[in-house]
């Protein structure tokens, strides 16, 4: 366990001590917000739809997680480079500590990311249905984030340049986010939208955030769960395969 927390750590340390990031990790989540909950929050209401401010919150947090999540990766790469991760691979350690460790370090740092983004969105006018209702987003958030995390682990380890990385992740990140129902509501939507955003596993999450702090719901959170948990164990399990394999 002390391997673990070491890596977990080091992550942090790096997130709190590195000030441009967190003020990155607001910036983008906050323009999403302005642009798109203001600009097109009178058309959202004309059509029916309520506060669509409330209805894009969950959304954007979960653009942050995502985002943040799957980038971490990088890390890795980053590591293999500057030989810290071979001394480490060297190490009397296994490589499933070494995965966990640097996992939930990159995992926290994201749901950090986004509990700063639902403490910004408050001061935008967004209100939670209940708070009992946040202790429930919090959760749902760090099983997004491991699991995002663990496919960006996964992905650092097959790839041996940022470009290539960057490349990848951009090809995957965009389609899952924007083929959600991050910022429209399927039940309007087109019905070949209605389909690929029921296929999204990233739907799911959004609509589990929605769940728990809007109290509106498209699949059920039941399924949500079942959903989000499935993925992250099988996201889990791609991450540490793939790390088992690295080549430091």
């Amino acid at each position: 366990m002390r391997i673990i927390y070491q890596l977990w750590l080091r992550q942090i340390l790096k997130y709190v001590r590195s000030k441009s990031r967190i003020i990155g990790a607001v910036g983008q989540p906050l323009l999403f917000l302005l642009a798109l909950g203001y600009g097109l929050g009178s058309v959202f209401q004309r059509a029916g739809q309520g506060n669509y401010i409330e209805f894009l919150v969950p959304g954007i947090i979960t653009q942050t997680i995502l985002f943040a999540s799957i980038f971490w990766g990088i890390n890795i790469i980053f590591d293999r480079i500057w030989g810290f991760l071979k001394e480490t691979m060297v190490a009397p350690v296994s490589r499933l500590r070494i995965f966990v460790g640097s996992v939930l370090g990159g995992a926290t740092t994201s749901l950090l990311q986004g509990l700063l983004v639902l403490i910004v969105s408050l001061f935008l006018g967004f209100r939670p249905y209940s708070w009992e209702g946040v202790l429930l987003a919090a959760l749902i958030m760090a099983v997004l984030a491991v699991s995002i995390t663990s496919l960006g682990a996964g992905m650092g380890s097959i790839t041996d340049n940022i470009p290539g990385f960057q490349s990848i992740n951009q090809f995957l990140i965009f389609p899952l986010y924007f083929l959600s129902s991050s910022i429209f509501p399927i039940d309007t939507a087109p019905d070949v939208l209605k389909i690929i955003a029921s296929l999204n596993p990233i739907s799911y999450a959004v609509d589990a955030l929605r769940f728990a702090l809007i109290n509106q719901t498209h699949f059920g959170i039941g399924l949500d769960l079942v959903v989000l948990f499935g993925t992250m164990v099988v996201l889990i399990g791609f991450g540490t395969f793939c790390f088992r394999r690295i080549q430091a």
